[in-house]
């Protein structure tokens, strides 16, 4: 079940687990991670005794996630479930891990961590545009198809070339192999009006600074505590700064902005994420 941020489709997920006697496993990036799962919109502790809940919160987000990684554990939990006779019901808003599992991906070495830290490194010490410059030298193909310098895929494509000897576009151009059947899945898109998706986006952000999300921000820095604010501290980097609200919270807890600014700056970020979903999803699936 595929569908942006805020539009629903974790409740109707739950709703059709219920009916069939599923499982619902996870196949959205951030919910992921053990850190804030009230900023990623993790299942409430309620939901997840409703229904089995596969995949969610089961990394640090220190240790990354790939979409090839996702699979792997995708498949063992899709497996499980249907040896014991249940429904499983995969659904998130991240497209590429969705596509993933219907379409295969290619079939990329295991990087080893201490290549992952030198990736990391490299990216820290050159700065984004130097070590973009340095990366097309290697994997010109790779920026064929790369929109923005996102710092998390730039990293991977380096990480690869780095371990491999090969630059990742030519791994991604030996092709991939369905991992099920086709027709397999049935791929159920949860479709809103924009403007729907945009209220819904306020409102859910809204609810979280409600249920506590400044103090989950908060929390995730100590024992640093305002310090560790004030020093933009690891909580504004790497895979958690992603996290939409984080960098925003963080800069009203420094005392840079209100807590009413940071709130609509988190939610105008929401809305940006939910239409490049939209836009994904139309184009890819």
């Amino acid at each position: 079940m595929a569908g942006p941020t805020a539009s629903g489709k974790s409740a109707l997920a739950l709703s059709i687990a219920e009916k069939t006697g599923g499982v619902i496993i996870n196949a959205d990036s951030q919910q992921l991670y053990r850190e804030l799962p009230i900023l990623t919109a993790r299942p409430s502790p309620q939901e997840e005794a409703r229904i089995s809940h596969r995949l969610y919160g089961i990394v640090s987000a220190s240790d990354g996630c790939s979409a090839g990684k996702w699979l792997t554990l995708a498949r063992m939990e899709i497996d499980w479930a249907r040896s014991q006779g249940k429904q499983p019901v995969v659904v998130g808003g991240t497209g590429l891990y969705l596509k993933a599992l219907m379409q295969g991906i290619a079939d990329i070495p295991a990087i080893p961590p201490q290549t992952r830290a030198q990736a990391v490194s490299d990216y820290e010490q050159m700065g984004r545009e130097a070590f973009a410059s340095r990366l097309r030298e290697v994997d010109a193909g790779f920026f064929e198809r790369l929109k923005a310098y996102d710092r998390q895929r730039l990293i991977r494509a380096w990480e690869v070339w780095l371990s491999t000897g090969r630059p990742l576009s030519w791994w991604q151009g030996q092709g991939a192999v369905p991992p099920y059947p086709a027709g397999a899945f049935e791929l159920r898109k949860v479709e809103l009006p924009r403007d729907e998706i945009y209220r819904r986006c306020d409102a859910r952000f809204l609810k979280m600074v409600e249920q506590g999300a400044v103090e989950e921000v908060m929390a995730a820095l100590q024992p640093d505590g305002i310090a560790g604010i004030r020093e933009k501290s690891s909580l504004t980097s790497g895979a958690l700064r992603h996290i939409i609200g984080v960098s925003e919270i963080s800069a009203y807890l420094r005392g840079d902005i209100t807590l009413d600014e940071a709130i609509a700056k988190a939610q105008q970020a929401t809305r940006n994420y939910a239409k490049r979903q939209l836009t994904w999803l139309r184009r890819q699936m």
